[in-house]
């Protein structure tokens, strides 16, 4: 039992300290990649584009997310807002927002098309015939962009050897427990991680809630169509891309995206729902991270010993996983994020329980609907 118990401790010792090198690492990585997102350089290629805008349902500041596309600096686009159902109760919101500003700047789509299990991709499916110039921006309705984010997020498209642009993002509005998890989730360990592997060049990203991309090179890659099954439909875009031999520019940018959940229970599904993304986008990657997860090992290896050495090892990761990670939202502008850092070392321990379940569970739950995982990161609908 004592040698078990002296191997169980090693083996807790690993992602201890190497968690606490890593959120060190974050710190430097994050501060790196975001220190020319301030930048003032004035881009001149703002050629017309057409944005399009799937909604599906009410959402926590709808309207006015939904109005920040509408209000942007810059000279000449489309808006096509597009729901599935002309009961949606979202529709009356795009009527107004419509009204606002004219249809010339603005169409709405409803269209019924269901070529497979992703709602995202079958919305976007009929909001796509309606575009009218080749340069795309695929934005999510949660999503509360600034008046610069178009000219942002085209300029690197400027570069033929550039397939397709995303932007990093934030959480914002956790009004309730489990929506500051969320946010923690994303602000304090997703985002950064992401930064990480962009920068040490051990991984690409491609992040859904906001993707520029010519139809011609989203033709040449398959279409939307093709991606009408798959549970990352972001990450797939991304990959095609990056095998057709053109780069996949993250920008050091970043938008806010408004946290919607209604109880604990949808939190819950969705934090399984996102490692499950997560596993079926990177697997190794993914695997490797429990080597980083410095609270929860801290945690056991503090009650394997049972003595001040396990409680001050514990005290240890949780006051580097707090000081990095303060740091790192700082330099995110995550205010709402610091204010929530007391919630971190909890979020750290379940994260384990999310990332365990992530390898069990075939099933995924997603705006109410049931899928099931198939092979190669697709899905079906489960009845």
């Amino acid at each position: 039992m004592f040698i078990l118990a002296k191997i169980l401790q090693f083996i807790c010792l690993i992602p201890i300290l190497g968690g606490a090198i890593f959120s060190i690492l974050t710190v430097l990585t994050v501060q790196r990649f975001l220190k020319n997102s301030k930048s003032s350089v004035i881009h001149n290629f703002t050629p017309p584009l057409t944005v399009l805008k799937p909604v599906r349902g009410l959402e926590k500041n709808l309207k006015h997310n939904l109005r920040t596309i509408a209000i942007q600096d810059y000279p000449n686009y489309q808006i096509i807002y597009s729901v599935q159902d002309p009961k949606d109760p979202a529709f009356p919101i795009l009527k107004e927002i419509q009204e606002e500003f004219g249809s010339n700047r603005i169409s709405l789509v409803v269209s019924p098309l269901e070529v497979g299990a992703n709602g995202k991709v079958n919305n976007l499916l009929g909001a796509i015939k309606e575009a009218i110039h080749d340069i795309i921006i695929i934005s999510d309705s949660d999503t509360s962009l600034r008046p610069d984010y178009l000219k942002k997020i085209v300029a690197p498209l400027d570069n033929p050897e550039v397939g397709c642009v995303c932007t990093l993002f934030k959480v914002i509005r956790g009004d309730h427990w489990f929506e500051k998890m969320e946010l923690l989730t994303i602000n304090a360990d997703f985002i950064p991680s992401v930064i990480f592997a962009e920068v040490t060049g051990t991984s690409n990203a491609c992040l859904g809630p906001s993707i520029a991309i010519r139809q011609s090179t989203l033709e040449t890659i398959g279409g939307l169509e093709s991606l009408a099954d798959y549970l990352v439909e972001d990450y797939e875009i991304g990959r095609r891309i990056w095998n057709s031999g053109k780069n996949v520019v993250l920008l050091p940018y970043i938008i806010d995206v408004v946290v919607d959940l209604e109880n604990s229970r949808d939190w819950w599904t969705h934090q399984v729902y996102w490692d499950q993304n997560t596993y079926l986008a990177k697997p190794l990657p993914f695997i490797a991270t429990i080597l980083i997860r410095s609270i929860p090992f801290a945690l056991l290896f503090a009650l394997i010993r049972g003595d001040i050495i396990g409680l001050y090892n514990l005290i240890g990761a949780i006051t580097i996983r707090l000081i990095t990670a303060g740091i790192t939202s700082w330099k995110m502008g995550d205010i709402e994020g610091i204010k929530n850092l007391y919630l971190l070392p909890f979020r750290d321990i379940l994260g384990l329980a999310f990332w365990a379940l992530s390898f069990t569970q075939r099933t995924v739950v997603w705006r109410g609907v049931k899928f099931e995982l198939t092979s190669k990161g697709k899905m079906v609908i489960r009845h």
